[in-house]
């Protein structure tokens, strides 16, 4: 595992560099000027020259770049142009928020797949796959902002049990932080779900489609154990890497479902940022996405080698 690690390392570093250059390199592109936005509309050309100057912004993009670079490599993300406060501050802030919300979408993520997954390729009852089917049809084709809407309107609305938005930190008050993470994550997880369920169903009836399987079924081994012991070991290995790009796709849905249920993430943060021109916060932001969506493809291809023995051999 250690030299499979260290072989793929090398290709993670080169995708960082290069989404950091893309990073920045796109942000310059966006219509608008940090100091013109500063300096307020009355501002005098001199006045906005010099808030250039102050903020570096009249160095060659070269030199901006790679005094970015440094930064980031010394940690000194430096100040916020626009929002106020030092921008590792302000990202700190969000993260954990989004993590919260990030991790509670993918345990429903992992529950709900698993059930749609499994149900869908055993099942015998055609209600139950029919409601799977539509369960998972309706997650895919609603919209994450319709789906949102929808469940404020049952449960906090109709039912009055969850509340409809906001914050309160588990680790402040479990209690509470559990009701108010309930929708936010079921929202951001229900599409992940869908995707993760059809994959996984469609691994396990390939897997007891084998004749190894019709093999232990013939020898009078209980369907359950058969499925546990070597249908979904079988199936798991596709899976397990899908799984790693829905966490992925998981951090950039939580931008839409944080202005949904008024989350206060990384999301609000992007926002607010993109709107005044907030270059160190935006760009920091986006590479620190890149960096957790290339961990968690690293992570996942290691789980992946652990479970599939031929890609270390490979």
């Amino acid at each position: 595992m250690r030299g499979y690690l260290l072989r793929r390392l090398p290709s993670a570093l080169l995708v960082l560099l290069a989404a950091s250059f893309l990073v920045f390199a796109v942000l310059r592109l966006v219509p608008g000027d940090p100091a013109a936005v500063l300096a307020g509309p009355d501002a005098s050309p001199e006045t906005e020259a010099a808030i250039r100057a102050r903020l570096g912004l009249d160095a060659p993009l070269p030199t901006q770049y790679v005094r970015w670079l440094g930064d980031l490599l010394t940690g000194d993300l430096g100040p916020s142009y626009a929002i106020g406060g030092r921008t590792a501050d302000l990202i700190g802030d969000g993260l954990g928020a989004t993590v919260e919300l990030t991790l509670g979408a993918l345990v429903f993520v992992v529950v709900l797949g698993a059930a749609f997954g499994i149900l869908g390729a055993t099942a015998r009852n055609r209600w139950v796959l029919g409601t799977v089917r539509v369960l998972t049809t309706g997650a895919l084709a609603v919209p994450p902002f319709v789906t949102g809407v929808l469940l404020v309107l049952l449960f906090s609305v109709l039912l009055g049990v969850l509340p409809p938005g906001g914050r309160v930190p588990l680790l402040a008050a479990p209690d509470l932080g559990v009701q108010y993470l309930l929708l936010p994550s079921l929202c951001l997880a229900l599409p992940s779900a869908a995707v993760l369920g059809r994959y996984l169903k469609d691994g396990i009836e390939r897997a007891l489609a084998e004749d190894y399987v019709r093999t232990a079924t013939a020898a009078g081994i209980a369907p359950r154990r058969i499925l546990r012991r070597h249908a979904l070991p079988n199936a798991l290995p596709p899976v397990v890497t899908l799984l790693g790009m829905q966490t992925g796709h998981l951090l950039g849905g939580a931008v839409l479902v944080e202005a949904i249920f008024a989350w206060p993430g990384l999301g609000q943060l992007a926002e607010q940022a993109l709107v005044r021109r907030d270059y160190p916060v935006v760009q920091d932001l986006l590479l620190l996405l890149v960096t957790v969506f290339v961990l968690v493809q690293l992570l996942t291809d290691l789980v992946h080698a652990w479970l599939d023995p031929r890609i270390r051999w490979e």
